[in-house]
């Protein structure tokens, strides 16, 4: 997932440099058009003033308005890896998305955690792993998700008693 800021020790590669240029370049030419049709209306004796021509504070509908802000924060990239966690069912199928889920997203290094109900199904889901990352970069974009960390089961803290052997883990969902 790319922002407009570098991972921590990490620079920015060409497409991520690309899209600050023009970010910056695009804010510039906006603050110098606002600059200008405020010279023009004081020259007019107006000062500012709302007329029947749009300007940057007329009222936006909620959709534009939120594709914007999330465009200014550089949330792009989560607000699509949500999306597709919304849409999990249909990106992995049915019968996967029942036994798997997807948990978190970290966008630093673009692993994706995905929980699995058990190690079956862990290890099922890390031989289609390849391929699902390959289907996810399709749908969001290449490179937004670079792994697929799957986990197994997160069962009960592990107890230690007196009917415990030293150094042992306890039986795992499928016993190994």
């Amino acid at each position: 997932m790319t922002t407009d800021k570098p991972a921590p020790g990490k620079e920015p590669s060409g497409v991520d440099l690309a899209r600050v240029a023009l970010r910056a370049a695009r804010e510039q030419a906006r603050a110098r058009g606002d600059a200008a049709q405020q010279r023009k209306q004081v020259r007019r004796g107006g000062g500012l003033r709302s007329g029947a021509g749009a300007d940057g504070r007329d009222p936006m509908a909620l959709g534009p308005a939120i594709n914007r802000l999330l465009a200014e924060r550089g949330w792009e990239a989560p607000a699509a890896v949500g999306g597709v966690m919304g849409r999990w069912p249909q990106i992995v199928g049915e019968d996967v998305a029942k036994h798997c889920e997807p948990e978190r997203y970290d966008e630093d290094e673009r692993v994706l955690v995905v929980r699995c109900d058990s190690t079956a199904w862990a290890t099922n889901l890390r031989l289609l792993a390849p391929t699902l990352v390959a289907r996810l970069n399709e749908d969001l974009g290449q490179g937004r998700v670079r792994h697929l960390k799957v986990q197994g089961p997160g069962g009960p803290p592990r107890r230690y008693g007196p009917l415990r052997a030293p150094g042992s883990t306890g039986p795992g969902d499928t016993y190994g």
